[in-house]
């Protein structure tokens, strides 16, 4: 394995969390910083684990017969419409 010694400049609060990474892993500050290089790197290359497919399932949303689905500002107003009238009657 060939090293290469060079200067890099780090934010502030990245390095904050690279050193305690490193403390916490109990490991040098430079083995924390290659080791998430080679991470970064690698998911930029497509190789992220393989994730379970997920199913989704579709269902029956219960409307009343007559309302369009594509429709909801319809249902919304008619709605707006007979809670008025409830109100109205109730005063």
């Amino acid at each position: 394995m060939i090293f290469m010694r060079t200067t890099l400049t780090i934010d502030d609060d990245l390095a904050a969390i690279l050193q305690s990474k490193a403390a916490q892993r109990g490991v040098a500050f430079k083995q924390v910083v290659n080791t998430l290089l080679r991470a970064g790197l690698g998911a930029t290359e497509g190789s992220l684990p393989k994730r379970k497919p997920v199913k989704v399932t579709g269902r029956a949303l219960g409307m009343r017969p007559g309302y369009d689905p594509d429709k909801m500002n319809q249902l919304v107003d008619e709605l707006e419409a007979e809670e008025h009238l409830r109100s109205k009657n109730r005063s």
